[in-house]
């Protein structure tokens, strides 16, 4: 049994500081790199993708709405012409870096409000894997399972990984919990460890009206600028290890 472990980061800004990407590097598998649309800078990119590199991480791109006030979470009224522009713009920025430290681009991951959007809207779904097959076929699309992105990409012929969230609630349908809603965000090691050791294992999880779904995933994600991040994501590593399941890049799965 196989997961990859990635984690949304590079997401500093300036003087600001978001996160602790080099601890985090340390852990994960996988790294989806802010393309300064949402978060970053180019110093903060370049940063990141060398220091991914250096440990041996797999770098994505992590494209968002232009929301640097908002950190991308907040809804744009973007046209599907204007996001399929977006995100190849933010794909190109983030292969620039890759490709001058050395290492390739792995997958995309649309962050905050455009990845619950491309959830369910089949236009702007439909935008952003003409983004990714324009830039590069090849690379895996990440997104939730049984989403309209996910269906839009395998149509399109590109590759798929499901994901999961130790440290975000779901709805019954398999959606996450609005971060408005009380119980959105876990902030418990313990409790974020044993929900993704269950998603792994078992194929399942709990969602917060109590009900068990399946929810069958290829890598987990833990938020960069979740509080007590890094600790979850030791935690958590260390049971999946513990459980047998081997830790590893999507890259490496494929």
């Amino acid at each position: 049994m196989r997961i990859d472990l990635n984690c949304d980061m590079g997401e500093s800004f300036g003087r600001y500081t978001l996160g602790d990407d080099a601890a985090m590097l340390d852990i994960v598998t996988s790294a989806n790199v802010a393309c300064g649309f949402h978060a970053g800078d180019p110093s903060v990119i370049q940063a990141t993708v060398a220091l991914a590199a250096q440990k041996g991480v797999a770098v994505g791109a992590h494209p968002g709405y232009p929301d640097l006030q908002g950190f991308g979470r907040r809804a744009m009224a973007l046209t599907p012409a204007e996001v399929e522009a977006t995100v190849l713009y933010q794909i190109g920025a983030l292969a620039g870096f890759a490709r001058a430290a050395g290492v390739p681009l792995i997958h995309v991951k649309p962050h905050g409000v455009l990845y619950n959007v491309t959830a369910r809207d089949q236009a702007v779904a439909e935008a952003i894997v003409r983004a990714v097959a324009a830039f590069d076929p090849n690379l895996i699309v990440v997104t939730l399972p049984d989403s309209v992105l996910a269906r839009a990409a395998q149509t399109a012929g590109l590759r798929v990984a499901y994901e999961g969230f130790a440290d975000r609630a779901y709805r019954e349908d398999g959606s996450l919990v609005p971060r408005s809603e009380p119980g959105a965000v876990i902030h418990d090691p313990a409790q974020a460890t044993a929900r993704a050791i269950r998603m792994v294992t078992r194929g399942e999880v709990a969602v917060i009206a109590g009900k068990v779904i399946p929810l069958h995933i290829d890598t987990l994600c833990i938020h960069g600028d979740t509080p007590g991040a890094v600790a979850i994501a030791a935690a958590l590593r260390a049971a999946l290890e513990v459980a047998g399941v081997v830790v590893t890049s999507l890259n490496a799965n494929a």
